[in-house]
């Protein structure tokens, strides 16, 4: 394994869920925001806010240090 954890981002704007999924896989976190809130919205936008919420709570927050 890398060694890498999948863990909210402290460069956040609602939670940091976004900025966490994108400094997992190297990607740019407004990339990840963007394609989140596209794929959110022609989902029909409920299923987008549960993922959300849900991986808001089950994802650890970052260390302070």
């Amino acid at each position: 394994m890398s060694g890498k954890t999948l863990v909210r981002s402290r460069d956040k704007i609602i939670a940091g869920v976004c900025g966490g999924i994108a400094r997992y896989y190297g990607w740019d976190p407004a990339l990840v925001r963007v394609g989140y809130v596209l794929l959110s919205i022609l989902s029909a936008a409920f299923p987008g806010i549960l993922v959300y919420l849900i991986l808001w709570l089950v994802m650890p927050a970052a260390d302070q240090g």
